[in-house]
C-alpha cells in the first residue's frame, strides 16, 4: 500500500513537472526574425542632390516658368534700360536733345516696326524726361490738323514733319525674337559723326508682354 502511494506521488509530480514546463514553453514570447534591410540604390545625399537639380531646370528653361500672377511691366524693363544708358551717356544732359525712334525687328531691311517697337519708343520718351534729358518727338507736325475726326498733332508724314535740326542725338533699337522673350538692344548714337554715345540690352520675356496684350506684330 505505502509503495503504491509512492508511485502515485513519484506519477503525480512527474506530470506537474510536464505541465510546468510546457506552460513555460507557451508563455515564452516568440523570437521574431529581423526583418531583412532593404538595400537602398541611391544615398540620401544623391537624392537631395538631384532633387535640386530638377527645380534648377524647370527655373533655368524659362519656357517652363510662366507665373500666372507677376508685377513686371515693360515699363519697368524700358526703366532699367535707361538707367543704364544715362549712367554710360558721355554728354551733358544740358547739351543733348535726344529724338526717339520705333525699335525695329533685327532683319535684313531693318524697317519693321510692331506695336512692341513704338511701345518702347513712348515709354523711353518718358523715361529721359525722368532722368533729366530732352526728348524730342519726331512725330510732331509742323502745324495741327483739325478734321471731323478730331484734332492731330501727330504724323507719320515727312512732308509735313519739320526740317530742322531739333536733336543732336537719336535713340533707338532692334528686337530679337526668342522661344520665349525679346532682347531689346537700344543705343543712343549722336546724329551728325554717327558715334555711339550710349547703350544698353535686356531680355523681356513674353509673359510680361502678354500681360499688356502687346502684339508682336505690325502697328
Amino acid at each position: 500500500m505505502v509503495s503504491l502511494t509512492k508511485s502515485f506521488a513519484l506519477i503525480s509530480i512527474t506530470f506537474l513537472s510536464i505541465l510546468l514546463t510546457g506552460c513555460n514553453l507557451l508563455s515564452k514570447p516568440a523570437e521574431v526574425e529581423p526583418e531583412k534591410s532593404i538595400e537602398n540604390n541611391f544615398s540620401f545625399e544623391q537624392i537631395m542632390a538631384q532633387v535640386q537639380n530638377n527645380e534648377q531646370e524647370k527655373y533655368d528653361d524659362p519656357t517652363k516658368f510662366m507665373p500666372n500672377k507677376h508685377h513686371k511691366t515693360l515699363a519697368s524693363y524700358v526703366e532699367q534700360m535707361a538707367l543704364k544708358i544715362t549712367d554710360n551717356m558721355q554728354v551733358s544732359p544740358e547739351n543733348t536733345a535726344i529724338a526717339v525712334t520705333s525699335f525695329v525687328d533685327l532683319d535684313s531691311s531693318l524697317n519693321t516696326a510692331s506695336q512692341l517697337g513704338n511701345q518702347l519708343s513712348e515709354t523711353f520718351m518718358n523715361q529721359l524726361q525722368k532722368f533729366g534729358y530732352t526728348a524730342v518727338d519726331i512725330k510732331t507736325a509742323d502745324l495741327i490738323t483739325v478734321s471731323n475726326q478730331g484734332d492731330f498733332a501727330f504724323t507719320r508724314d515727312a512732308h509735313r514733319l519739320t526740317n530742322q535740326d531739333i536733336a543732336s542725338h537719336v535713340l533707338s533699337g532692334t528686337l530679337i525674337y526668342r522661344e520665349n522673350g525679346v532682347v531689346v538692344n537700344a543705343r543712343v548714337i549722336n546724329i551728325q559723326n554717327k558715334r555711339l554715345a550710349a547703350s544698353s540690352r535686356i531680355f523681356i520675356p513674353f509673359y510680361v508682354l502678354n500681360k499688356e496684350d502687346i502684339y508682336l506684330s505690325s502697328n
